[in-house]
């Protein structure tokens, strides 16, 4: 039997008020509450950097700006609609995909973890890149396509029509907490 994970990713505070869809937040609830109650491990993935990013080239175009630059304290803070409850796991990353400088491969390998269910902002950002390394890992994929945001529409749904289907089952979150 197939042991799933639901990947809540980049559903920091900073991040979350870039994409104003106001339903957002209480859907993405919805998929977490449904994990919690069905044993599903949540795992919250976020970007962070050390105080002066000694982690960031000035050469990296996403995140070069930050080089040098101060930590903020709140730059982590995970969105308080959806945030973490005390069994779920925390994972920090240092660029895009959520494999990219962090412990995430070696904390589903130690649970056992073989299927992971895919949810964050942006969709063309941390869920393109975690879905196209997690592939290569062998991992099966589900992508929840509204517990996804993009800035670009027609980017989301190019992606979760033509893209994300050759490689991970493209579903919504009703749907899967239905199947739940």
């Amino acid at each position: 039997m197939s042991q799933q994970a639901l990947l809540v990713m980049d559903v920091q505070q900073m991040i979350v008020d870039r994409y104003p869809d106001p339903a957002y937040l209480p859907r993405l609830r919805e998929a977490i509450d449904t994990a919690r109650a069905h044993g599903v491990p949540v795992i919250y993935v976020t970007v962070d950097f050390r105080p002066g990013a000694p982690e960031i080239s000035p050469r990296n175009k996403m995140f070069g700006r930050l080089a040098g630059a101060p930590a903020s304290a709140q730059a982590n803070e995970i969105h308080p609609d959806v945030a973490p409850g005390p069994d779920d796991i925390l994972v920090t990353k240092r660029r895009v995909s959520a494999f990219a400088g962090s412990d995430l491969d070696v904390v589903l390998r130690a649970k056992g973890i073989d299927h992971l269910v895919l949810t964050g902002i942006a969709t063309s950002g941390v869920v393109l890149s975690t879905l196209r390394q997690a592939a290569d890992l062998d991992f099966t994929l589900t992508v929840l396509s509204d517990g996804c945001l993009d800035n670009d529409p027609e980017v989301h749904g190019v992606l979760m029509e033509k893209v994300f289907p050759r490689q991970a089952e493209v579903t919504t979150v009703a749907e899967w907490v239905a199947a739940h």
